[in-house]
């Protein structure tokens, strides 16, 4: 029996360091062969004492994205009651889905429209997955950026995120830019 035991766990750690190397071989073929895109950001808090020093990051396009799946909040009457929504997003509902931005001459990435699936698109364009989070939070290729400790001024002058973006829409941050663009 105890043999039993110990070859289940054994080969539970095995399947285990598989599966979690897959999926790292999976993000390094992205962020090499990955399309790249720029992402405008929008102003945020680059601090936080708990977890070290980063970056959280909103991107300019999240409003588009809210825009499009709620059009009545333009309006401005019922933006109070959206920008309160809990975890369901309210009656009207708020799903997940893929972002399609045509880069610029810049390679800045501009909003086109949301839609379920990363195909269908057309030449130039690039799907990006978001999934919406509690307070209709839009989250693409994780909203955070990681650096050093002490490293807060080099990254301060940020405006573009440098994304990688698989075929199927995952997208994956390389690095971040000023407002020239230029790697930081």
């Amino acid at each position: 029996m105890t043999h039993w035991r110990n070859l289940l766990l054994w080969g539970g750690l095995l399947l285990a360091l598989v599966v979690a190397n897959l999926g790292i071989r999976g993000h390094e073929r992205t962020l090499s062969e990955g399309r790249v895109v720029l992402l405008e950001l929008a102003p945020v808090d680059p601090r936080s004492l708990m977890q070290g020093d980063y970056m959280v990051l909103r991107f300019a396009v999240d409003e588009a994205i809210r825009d499009a799946q709620h059009p009545e909040r333009r309006s401005g009457s019922n933006a109070t009651a959206l920008w309160n929504m809990d975890d369901s997003c309210g009656s009207k509902g708020c799903s997940d889905g893929y972002v399609v931005v045509v880069p610029d001459r810049d390679g800045v990435g501009r909003f086109v429209r949301i839609q379920d699936a990363p195909q269908r698109l057309a030449e130039g364009e690039i799907a990006l997955q978001f999934r919406v989070r509690k307070w209709f939070q839009i989250v693409i290729a994780g909203n955070s950026w990681f650096f050093p400790e002490g490293q807060a001024k080099r990254y301060e002058p940020a405006r573009y995120a440098e994304l990688r973006v698989a075929s199927d829409g995952t997208a994956l941050i390389a690095g971040l830019r000023d407002e020239k663009r230029r790697p930081l």
